[in-house]
């Protein structure tokens, strides 16, 4: 049987992967061993969705309790099913700014060696599987900020003229600013993997993501912000908004669309590397202001929020995807789900569970 390898399976867009490949006949494994819940404590936990996952899929799901640290652990699980293999998505990660600047060293290990171990499994017993890596906007550091932005009610935003525009490209330079920790470590793994496919010519790809957003996360306050918000909202919990005014600028794209790319890029793959910026684009994006007033709209309650003046190292004063040389790529492709209809579905799936 053709095997799908996911990795953060528990997670957002690996369980959306996960539930996707097995609809499609495919035996797929999961590997996570929840440490989320480790990074942000019992609020974080997948354990749930893990449960879910193994209820509703039974046999062609088989999860394995690994850290993607372990090479030994991952050996024996890529040696197991070998050339079956046919996709590997690589979404495990440790994934807040904050969090990496207390344990950098766990940072790294996760975000950057682990990524290079995937890569050496995927050499040494599949090579030519296709392998998939949930990468971030992060990647270009606080690039961004230096856009000339305009202040308007409720959002920063750039003149209609500007080539930015549109979105961000792949082109935006990496270098010479500041990244956070995290950044750096995914910037790395980032690199390693579009290495392995320029170097080793394997079919490996970059998805440098937005806000990716669905019901499905375990939203924290350092990490999922839409789950989060109409989390605090349902839980009448105090939520804070962190520096440039609240009108920071995020685009937003459902775990249901990022599976759908990856799916269209593993039918036909490219070798040597790839990279890809993937989010809402102009199709669906959001500043915190917005999205709080979205909350009220969709849930009734008024969000009790406070504000600091102090932003977060590294965050995105605007960010909008520039999704065009992927849907050049694939033309097949495009934004389903808007964010407004995002955060109504992230109510209604978990209205009860939070009550």
């Amino acid at each position: 049987m053709s095997v799908v390898v996911i990795t953060g399976s528990a997670g957002l867009i690996g369980s959306e992967a996960a539930e996707f490949y097995a609809g499609l006949g495919y035996r797929v494994i999961g590997i996570d061993n929840n440490m989320r819940q480790d990074f942000f404590g019992a609020e974080g936990t997948t354990k749930w969705n893990r449960t879910r996952l193994e209820n509703s899929l039974g046999a062609k799901y088989v999860h394995y309790d690994a850290d993607i640290r372990d090479t030994g652990a991952l050996a024996g699980i890529f040696q197991s099913y070998g050339d079956d293999i046919e996709l590997i998505i690589h979404t495990a990660a440790q994934p807040s700014h904050d969090w990496a600047a207390r344990e950098p060293f766990t940072d790294f290990h996760i975000n950057a060696s682990g990524t290079l171990n995937l890569l050496e499994m995927m050499r040494s017993y599949c090579p030519e599987a296709v392998f998939i890596f949930t990468s971030t906007n992060k990647v270009y550091g606080d690039r961004p900020n230096e856009l000339p932005y305009l202040e308007q009610d409720s959002r920063w935003e750039l003149d209609s003229e500007h080539p930015y525009y549109k979105g961000i490209p792949e082109t935006l330079s990496v270098d010479q600013c500041l990244h956070s920790l995290f950044g750096a470590s995914k910037l790395s793994a980032d690199i390693m993997v579009q290495e392995y496919g320029r170097y080793f010519q394997l079919k490996t790809v970059c998805f440098r993501g937005g806000v990716l957003s669905g019901s499905r996360q375990s939203g924290v306050q350092l990490h999922g912000f839409l789950n989060y918000l109409v989390k605090c909202a349902m839980t009448n919990s105090s939520y804070t908004i962190f520096g440039y005014k609240g009108k920071q600028v995020r685009d937003i794209i459902h775990a249901s669309d990022v599976v759908a790319a990856f799916h269209a890029f593993f039918q036909n793959p490219r070798r040597g590397g790839e990279v890809y910026n993937l989010g809402g684009g102009r199709d669906s994006n959001l500043s915190i202001l917005e999205a709080i007033d979205w909350v009220h709209h969709i849930t009734g309650k008024k969000l009790n929020y406070s504000y600091s003046d102090q932003s977060r190292t590294g965050d995105h004063i605007w960010y909008i995807t520039d999704t065009s040389k992927f849907r050049n790529h694939y033309p097949d492709w495009s934004i389903r789900i808007p964010a407004p209809q995002i955060m109504e579905q992230i109510y209604l799936e978990n209205k009860d569970r939070w009550k």
